[in-house]
């Protein structure tokens, strides 16, 4: 049997699926989830493969993580879908359009190009796994020990959220650590060099991210000719957290038909 995503959906009207990053979940979407619920969409917060909510499994790739979408689209008998990807959601995303092209009407594909991205998030694995949850008894004392790793408090919160209580006395990841961890090199896979969506697709990168730069637009133009590419203020790679109002409106402009 197929194993579903799980999903926290908002709204009535057009389908809009939206894709977390690396080691993120649906949660971390739900302020503008519900922001694109009041414009007239019936948004679709999904938690990918090994994250979230959602089913865990020894294996991890793009391939897998576009299959599981297409299951997802099926499943809820969805029609005219769009998708909102971020970081390592955008990939998913950009992969999904290339294989699975006539379930998609649209995609906007956040802080995150076609190309090869090499290994970056060791340290942040490297403070995860030093955090020992049959020890840690609290929220304090995992941030505590991940702050050896990691300095910047606001990558912390972001990372504890993940933070839960599987049973009285007994805290868990809502992650897969193990895997993600042992598939780090699949998550800065570039989409096959075949691969070309000729929808409707909109880049959004933060000013301050270094994740798109202008030497990465010929590639992204040859996967995705009928793409425009945009630039939000005041924003490195987590764009839609820390400018949240220009993201909301480049976003619909793009959306609405």
């Amino acid at each position: 049997m197929t194993e579903t995503l799980h999903s926290q959906i908002l709204g009535e009207g057009t389908p809009l699926l939206i894709l977390h990053g690396f080691l993120g979940m649906s949660d971390n979407w739900k302020t503008l989830g519900n922001q694109y619920a009041e414009k007239g969409f019936e948004v679709h917060l999904i938690d990918q493969r090994n994250h979230g909510k959602s089913f865990w499994s020894e294996d991890f790739n793009y391939d897998l993580l576009s299959e599981d979408l297409k299951n997802y689209i099926e499943t809820h008998q969805l029609k005219s879908a769009m998708i909102i990807g971020h970081s390592m959601g955008g990939k998913t995303a950009m992969q999904f359009a290339c294989n699975y092209p006539t379930l998609l009407k649209k995609m906007i594909i956040s802080d995150i190009g076609p190309k090869f991205y090499p290994p970056h998030h060791q340290p942040i694995i490297d403070g995860l796994n030093a955090i020992n949850l049959n020890e840690i008894k609290s929220r304090n004392e995992a941030d505590a020990e991940l702050g050896k790793h990691i300095t910047d408090f606001g990558t912390r919160q972001f990372l504890l959220k993940n933070l839960y209580w599987v049973e009285k006395g007994q805290l868990g990841f809502r992650f897969n650590l193990k895997v993600l961890s042992d598939k780090m090199n699949e998550i800065g896979e570039n989409i096959s060099a075949s691969d070309i969506f000729n929808g409707s697709t909109l880049f959004l990168r933060g000013d301050r991210s270094e994740y798109i730069m202008p030497s990465d637009i010929s590639e992204i133009k040859k996967h995705f000719p009928q793409s425009e590419l945009e630039t939000i203020d005041n924003a490195g790679h987590w764009l839609h957290a820390e400018n949240p109002k220009q993201f909301f409106e480049k976003s619909m402009l793009f959306l609405k038909p």
